[in-house]
């Protein structure tokens, strides 16, 4: 599957779970993480370094949506085979 139709149906699912997802430019000076999983004001938000490649978008992303329960939710089964990965 292409790097950027992946990260858009995994946009895709994580608004269809409730779960923000944002674009911001990471300082690269500061940290050395390109995004995650976080909790803020009690709803989660998924956080993507906007400069990462599309590749290691998709990695944060799949890595954020591990953790919520799918099993009764539909995801394409391309899509599946990326969340079930170890």
């Amino acid at each position: 599957m292409d790097d950027h139709i992946a990260l858009a149906q995994l946009e895709a699912l994580a608004w269809s779970l409730g779960v923000e997802v944002r674009t911001e430019r990471i300082p690269q000076d500061d940290v050395t993480i390109s995004g995650g999983l976080v909790r803020l004001k009690g709803k989660s938000v998924i956080v993507v370094d906007a400069r990462a490649p599309a590749k290691d978008r998709v990695r944060t992303l799949v890595q954020a949506l591990k953790t919520f329960d799918l099993s009764g939710v539909y995801v394409r089964p391309a899509l599946r085979e990326l969340l079930e990965k170890p």
